[in-house]
Protein backbone atom coordinates (compact mmCIF):
# COMPACT_ATOMS: atom_id res chain seq x y z
CA UNK A 1 0.00 0.00 0.00
CA UNK A 2 1.27 3.29 -0.95
CA UNK A 3 1.65 5.31 1.97
CA UNK A 4 1.55 9.02 0.75
CA UNK A 5 -2.02 8.17 -0.86
CA UNK A 6 -4.16 5.71 0.81
CA UNK A 7 -7.38 5.60 0.42
CA UNK A 8 -9.14 6.31 3.88
CA UNK A 9 -12.66 5.51 2.30
CA UNK A 10 -11.37 1.79 2.50
CA UNK A 11 -11.27 1.66 5.97
CA UNK A 12 -14.57 1.19 7.89
CA UNK A 13 -12.32 1.49 11.11
CA UNK A 14 -9.04 2.02 12.70
CA UNK A 15 -6.94 4.14 10.59
CA UNK A 16 -6.36 7.50 11.86
CA UNK A 17 -3.91 10.53 11.54
CA UNK A 18 -3.44 12.03 15.13
CA UNK A 19 -3.30 15.42 16.24
CA UNK A 20 -2.03 16.21 19.58
CA UNK A 21 -3.64 19.62 20.95
CA UNK A 22 -2.90 21.92 23.71
CA UNK A 23 -5.95 23.79 25.77
CA UNK A 24 -3.01 25.38 27.57
CA UNK A 25 -5.23 27.00 30.38
CA UNK A 26 -3.80 29.60 32.69
CA UNK A 27 -5.18 29.44 35.93
CA UNK A 28 -4.71 33.04 37.07
CA UNK A 29 -6.58 34.77 34.75
CA UNK A 30 -8.85 31.84 33.86
CA UNK A 31 -8.19 32.32 30.01
CA UNK A 32 -6.93 29.87 27.32
CA UNK A 33 -4.15 30.62 24.42
CA UNK A 34 -5.55 30.03 20.74
CA UNK A 35 -3.46 30.44 17.86
CA UNK A 36 -4.32 31.87 14.44
CA UNK A 37 -3.31 30.01 11.32
CA UNK A 38 -3.52 31.19 7.93
CA UNK A 39 -3.90 28.33 4.66
CA UNK A 40 -4.07 25.55 6.25
CA UNK A 41 -3.47 22.95 3.93
CA UNK A 42 -5.84 20.48 5.36
CA UNK A 43 -8.75 22.41 6.98
CA UNK A 44 -9.00 24.81 4.12
CA UNK A 45 -11.69 26.95 6.17
CA UNK A 46 -9.28 27.02 9.32
CA UNK A 47 -7.91 30.03 11.42
CA UNK A 48 -7.93 29.95 15.36
CA UNK A 49 -7.07 26.79 16.54
CA UNK A 50 -5.48 25.39 19.73
CA UNK A 51 -1.65 25.11 19.58
CA UNK A 52 -0.08 21.09 18.60
CA UNK A 53 0.82 18.92 15.44
CA UNK A 54 1.08 15.50 14.53
CA UNK A 55 3.25 13.42 16.60
CA UNK A 56 6.25 11.28 15.46
CA UNK A 57 6.47 7.87 16.13
CA UNK A 58 10.08 7.41 18.30
CA UNK A 59 8.56 8.94 21.45
CA UNK A 60 5.28 9.42 23.20
CA UNK A 61 2.44 11.62 22.55
CA UNK A 62 3.03 14.14 25.28
CA UNK A 63 6.93 14.89 24.23
CA UNK A 64 5.48 15.66 20.57
CA UNK A 65 2.86 18.02 21.71
CA UNK A 66 5.62 20.00 24.22
CA UNK A 67 7.52 20.29 21.15
CA UNK A 68 4.74 21.42 19.02
CA UNK A 69 3.48 23.92 21.93
CA UNK A 70 6.90 25.19 22.15
CA UNK A 71 7.62 26.35 18.43
CA UNK A 72 3.87 27.29 17.89
CA UNK A 73 3.39 29.76 20.93
CA UNK A 74 7.22 30.00 22.85
CA UNK A 75 5.60 28.77 26.02
CA UNK A 76 6.61 25.22 27.97
CA UNK A 77 3.79 23.13 29.23
CA UNK A 78 2.85 21.18 31.83
CA UNK A 79 0.58 18.59 30.67
CA UNK A 80 -2.07 17.11 32.74
CA UNK A 81 -4.45 14.67 31.38
CA UNK A 82 -6.48 13.80 28.05
CA UNK A 83 -9.71 16.24 27.99
CA UNK A 84 -11.70 14.93 25.04
CA UNK A 85 -10.53 13.23 21.71
CA UNK A 86 -12.44 13.26 18.67
CA UNK A 87 -12.59 11.92 14.81
CA UNK A 88 -14.00 14.19 12.17
CA UNK A 89 -17.46 12.80 9.93
CA UNK A 90 -16.24 15.11 6.82
CA UNK A 91 -12.33 14.40 7.52
CA UNK A 92 -13.09 10.50 8.38
CA UNK A 93 -8.79 9.82 8.95
CA UNK A 94 -8.58 12.88 11.07
CA UNK A 95 -8.45 11.95 14.88
CA UNK A 96 -8.09 14.73 17.57
CA UNK A 97 -7.14 14.47 21.15
CA UNK A 98 -7.12 17.17 23.23
CA UNK A 99 -4.57 17.51 26.62
CA UNK A 100 -5.45 20.10 29.56
CA UNK A 101 -2.27 21.78 30.05
CA UNK A 102 -0.73 24.91 31.78
CA UNK A 103 2.12 27.15 31.04
CA UNK A 104 5.26 26.74 33.16
CA UNK A 105 7.73 29.06 31.48
CA UNK A 106 9.13 30.79 28.35
CA UNK A 107 7.80 33.68 26.76
CA UNK A 108 4.75 33.79 24.28
CA UNK A 109 5.10 34.62 20.76
CA UNK A 110 3.41 33.38 17.77
CA UNK A 111 6.04 30.70 15.84
CA UNK A 112 5.90 28.06 13.04
CA UNK A 113 2.35 27.95 11.44
CA UNK A 114 0.69 30.97 13.88
CA UNK A 115 0.45 34.15 12.70
CA UNK A 116 -0.77 35.13 15.82
CA UNK A 117 -1.70 34.02 19.51
CA UNK A 118 -4.39 35.18 22.06
CA UNK A 119 -5.41 34.47 25.25
CA UNK A 120 -9.04 34.34 25.64
CA UNK A 121 -11.88 33.29 28.06
CA UNK A 122 -12.59 29.34 27.45
CA UNK A 123 -15.95 29.58 26.05
CA UNK A 124 -14.74 32.60 23.65
CA UNK A 125 -13.66 30.08 21.65
CA UNK A 126 -16.72 30.02 19.35
CA UNK A 127 -15.89 33.28 18.54
CA UNK A 128 -12.35 33.25 17.13
CA UNK A 129 -13.05 29.96 15.40
CA UNK A 130 -14.11 29.63 11.89
CA UNK A 131 -14.84 25.40 12.24
CA UNK A 132 -16.97 24.31 14.40
CA UNK A 133 -16.14 23.20 18.82
CA UNK A 134 -17.68 19.43 19.19
CA UNK A 135 -20.35 20.52 22.37
CA UNK A 136 -18.80 17.86 24.74
CA UNK A 137 -15.39 20.14 23.86
CA UNK A 138 -17.10 23.18 24.59
CA UNK A 139 -18.57 21.78 28.20
CA UNK A 140 -15.33 21.15 29.17
CA UNK A 141 -14.04 24.65 28.21
CA UNK A 142 -17.33 26.22 30.35
CA UNK A 143 -16.08 24.45 33.11
CA UNK A 144 -12.65 25.52 33.24
CA UNK A 145 -14.19 29.29 33.33
CA UNK A 146 -16.51 28.55 35.77
CA UNK A 147 -13.96 26.54 38.61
Amino acid sequence: MDKTNVDFAQFDRGAFLVNVLAIIFDKKTKKILIGKRENDPFIKELSWTFPGGRPGYEKGLEFYLKREVKKKTGLEIQINNVVFAKTYPEKREFLSIYFLCEPTSGTEKAGEKFKETKWVKPTKVTDHFTTSVHPALLECLKKLENN
